[in-house]
């Protein structure tokens, strides 16, 4: 009932075949463990100007290279963002490979991240991306997984419904900036791990004071409890971290939220 994971907190510069092969190395040297997590955009610059120059279609260099990497060590891996060239559109998009290399998961990312914060922030991922729409679960010999990408965290009827298909730990891929992550990275995930009765693993870029966008870090572990387990500072590392499955059935058993919804009264109604 013990799951072992190391989340790889990488720095990523403007040359995507180093960062394909630094996370690789990355991974290489985390030891024995069972699941890898790496950050969102971890094969390029967070830039619209370079989600389409950087991108290529499902089965491209960086999904070949996870694949490889996830059957090489026998792991889970759930394979941060790359750019997604689908036709004429760009999602920002997650694999998840399973230890023999097989891709199990795809996320789409569905929220996009069009945001424009006084005196903070301005950012609109809409002018080069398109948003997916599936809810994104894979199941795994230690239960059943959510994944999902950075903005899609913040929407609460996301992480339910990936709770309510069996998920016990929801990985998100995640980029927070130095607005959004001193103000709500921590309180995020302990809420959402609070809320779901859950685990939760949000993992950042290292910071790069020099990047146009420049990532806050902190990747961060939380347990069904809203306990923080683990979080990062901001400088390039890989932290591995026990997460013990069993916790998950203790607090849903201690304190029935999921059990006791009123599904039946969840609805707006006209008077």
């Amino acid at each position: 009932m013990e799951l072992r994971i190391a989340q790889i907190q990488m720095s990523v510069t403007a040359d995507k075949g180093e960062n394909i092969r630094r996370a690789c190395r990355m991974v290489r040297a985390a030891g024995d463990i069972d699941l890898a997590v790496l950050p969102e955009m971890f094969c390029c610059p967070y830039d619209n100007a370079c989600f389409r120059p950087y991108g290529e279609p499902e089965g491209g260099e960086a999904y070949q290279a996870l694949s490889t990497l996830a059957k090489e060590k026998s792991i889970w891996l759930v394979g941060g963002t790359v750019p997604e060239l689908a036709g004429e559109k760009v999602y920002n998009t997650c694999y998840v490979f399973a230890p023999d290399g097989k891709c199990v998961a795809k996320h789409r990312k569905m929220h996009l991240f069009d945001i424009d914060v006084d005196g903070g922030q301005r950012f609109m991922e809409s002018e080069t991306l398109t948003a997916g729409d599936t809810v994104t679960t894979f199941a795994t010999p230690w239960g059943v997984m959510g994944v999902c990408v950075c903005f899609d965290f913040r929407f609460e009827e996301l992480s339910r419904l990936m709770t309510l298909a069996g998920a016990q730990v929801i990985f998100v891929p995640a980029a927070f900036n130095m607005t959004t992550g001193p103000a709500h990275w921590e309180l995020l995930f302990r809420q959402r791990a609070v809320d779901n009765q859950c685990f939760t693993v949000g993992t950042s870029p290292a910071r790069d004071e020099a990047a146009g966008y420049v990532a806050w870090g902190h990747s961060i572990v939380c347990d069904p409890w809203g306990t923080v387990v683990r979080q990062c500072d901001e400088r390039e590392q890989t932290a591995v971290t026990m997460l013990d499955m069993a916790r998950v059935a203790s607090v849903r058993r201690q304190l029935p939220i999921l059990s006791a919804r009123r599904a039946d009264v969840y609805e707006m109604r006209k008077k």
